[in-house]
């Protein structure tokens, strides 16, 4: 099995194992090196280890899962790049450029035998104020990341057939 067929939401992480910084550091880069428009690198990610912190997480969130570190993502308004044209009008980059990065993120977790949970089920105003964002940082995810403590969900592979999402033109 290829690693994206691997990677599943994790909604319950092993809360007595932590996260070893170096594989911390793998995921992180793997964001990094994502694509971006412009090569703007607008993504901005905030990591949550430290016990007290992750209590502070759960007043943002209640999809934590109990995962021993928490990576909120954002992007930069001032480093997106923004797209000025007629076909759209004016808009940004920053959060499609930002999500590339979480997948890469995401994918290399499962790589590395560790679990993720893309979570848009956040109240991003608290996290601002809890954990000092500054405020040009769009908050649009968080990313609870740890060692699985149960596999994957009975919705994992209900998939729509290909012919339900794609139309060949």
């Amino acid at each position: 099995q290829v690693v994206i067929e691997q990677r599943y939401s994790v909604r319950r992480f092993d809360a007595s194992r932590p996260v070893e910084p170096e594989l911390i550091q793998q995921v992180l880069e793997a964001g990094r090196i994502a694509p971006t428009a412009r090569n703007t690198q607008p993504q901005r990610f905030f990591v949550i280890t430290k016990p007290d912190d992750l209590v502070k997480m759960d007043e943002c969130t209640p999809c934590r899962y109990g995962a021993p570190c928490v990576i909120i993502a954002s992007y930069s308004n001032e480093a997106a790049a923004v797209h000025k044209g007629t076909y759209r009008g004016d808009w940004t980059y920053g959060e499609m450029d930002s999500v590339s990065c979480l997948v890469h993120m995401m994918l290399k977790a499962t790589d590395l035998g560790l679990g993720t949970c893309w979570v848009g089920m956040i109240d991003e105003t608290r996290i601002h104020e809890l954990f000092d964002i500054p405020r040009d940082n769009v908050v649009y995810s968080v990313l609870p990341l740890g060692y699985p403590a149960c596999g994957p969900g009975p919705r994992h592979t209900q998939r729509l057939p290909l012919s339900d999402t794609v139309t060949w033109l």
